[in-house]
């Protein structure tokens, strides 16, 4: 565990997206069981756990060999999940605890912020723009546009790189293991906070802070202003 959270050693923020920004894992587990029911394969959200964090393709990719589904276009069931997602998203838009208090004070502190998400870039937008908070990032980046997804760190360096900082000077907010070890991997500092519907993952601790939420690690980086 290191010492207190301070941002003043960071040159830029970078947020992973579901479960940091906006309480959509929920909804993920929604989406795909309602598309793989509608494939004769009855997932429960619990087996939904196996994947978090994966980009969508590399979901649907597993589940394929994991229950012979024999899907042959993975695009055509990532496209109806990706719908239905937007049409849960568009319906109720809701930022989790103390994301726009952290986003304002990290812009108020002209300290960059990004976004890698392994989600596609079209919901990317639409959550952005549901939430009202695209104005506040300097780049957003999908996992879309990688040829791998989390765990693997491309999307963070590739993000760090647009926002021209340095790996070594880039925080990473995550949420999930595979987020974790891809902010690691990436020579980058990660807090995590754990999304709540997710399973206890001991794990989590390898994370260099870890918070119960977002309000509370705004805290402390006020208090170590």
């Amino acid at each position: 565990m290191n010492s207190r959270l301070s941002i003043k050693h960071f040159d830029a923020v970078i947020f992973d997206m579901d479960g940091v920004l906006i309480d959509s894992e929920p909804l993920w587990k929604i989406a795909m069981e309602k598309v793989f029911s509608s494939l004769g394969c009855e997932l429960s959200k619990n087996d939904f756990q196996r994947t978090v964090g994966l980009r969508i393709d590399e979901v649907i990719t597993y589940w394929n060999k994991d229950q012979n589904l024999g899907i042959q276009d993975v695009s055509l069931v990532e496209t109806a999940i990706i719908d239905q997602m937007i049409d849960l998203v568009t319906e109720s838009p809701v930022p989790l605890t103390g994301v726009i208090d952290t986003l304002k004070f990290i812009k108020n502190k002209k300290v960059k912020i990004g976004l890698a998400t392994s989600s596609p870039e079209r919901l990317m937008m639409a959550v952005l723009d549901g939430l009202k908070i695209k104005e506040y990032f300097d780049v957003a980046h999908s996992a879309q546009f990688e040829d791998f997804g989390k765990p693997h760190p491309a999307v963070y360096l590739t993000t760090a790189q647009k926002l021209e900082v340095g790996s070594q000077k880039c925080l990473v907010i995550e949420d999930s293991l595979n987020g974790v070890i891809s902010g690691m991997s990436a020579k980058m500092k990660v807090v995590c906070i754990p999304e709540k519907t997710h399973l206890k993952e001991p794990r989590l601790m390898v994370s260099d802070y870890q918070f119960e939420d977002m309000l509370l690690m705004l805290k402390e980086i006020q208090e170590n202003d």
